[in-house]
């Protein structure tokens, strides 16, 4: 029969990126589109071609306590290949305990992991009136996670923004849509290891 082994002949099928985050990946009071999660989707569809999509499960609000709860279901719906975990501002800025975050990061890891999929960490920097034990202790919890799982980490989201206040909405906290361009980039030079 001439359809012997077609099947093979067929492109595979996108393998899939879950971003799990809170508001600066979920396009805050900005068009969705015009979000980082979107506009590298788009361009790993250039530089990439067939091989990737992005599933944004980012929420505005969303805690480590919260995204654990969400995870099962969105591993067992989208079966990634990679899980970018993006959590962890809105505990900080909650001043939420250290060690339950980290505790709920760590099980969001081992989540991941156990259903077959890459995990890499994307961490935040808190500002500076949250003081600076605090901010080294909330900063350790990605470095140390990093290290213990062998993972790809960002250390901050919104490196090389957060100097001019022109990148940031009137709360001072969410990036303009003008800068999501500089986070996509951020993010895709950190991820490009992964993609390979």
């Amino acid at each position: 029969m001439l359809c012997v082994g077609c099947g093979s002949l067929q492109a595979a099928e996108p393998r899939t990126i879950l971003v799990l985050g809170d508001s600066l990946s979920a396009a805050h009071n900005i068009p969705t589109e015009q979000g980082w999660v979107q506009l590298l989707d788009r361009k790993l569809a250039e530089s990439h071609p067939g091989q990737w999509r992005l599933v944004n499960a980012s929420i505005s609000g969303e805690t480590t306590a919260g995204g654990l709860t969400r995870l099962p279901a969105a591993l067992t719906t989208h079966k990634p290949a990679l899980v970018i975990l993006a959590l962890g501002a809105n505990d900080g800025l909650r001043g939420l305990q250290i060690a339950s975050m980290r505790a709920n990061l760590t099980q969001m890891i081992e989540l991941s992991r156990g259903a077959g999929a890459e995990v890499a960490l994307i961490g935040v920097e808190l500002p500076v009136n949250y003081g600076e034990a605090y901010r080294s202790r909330f900063r350790a919890v990605y470095t140390q996670l990093a290290e213990q799982y062998q993972l790809a980490l960002l250390p901050f989201l919104l490196d090389g923004l957060v100097d001019d206040l022109a990148n940031f909405q009137d709360d001072q906290i969410h990036p303009t849509a003008e800068a999501q361009a500089h986070i996509r980039d951020t993010v895709l030079t950190w991820l490009q290891p992964q993609l390979q």
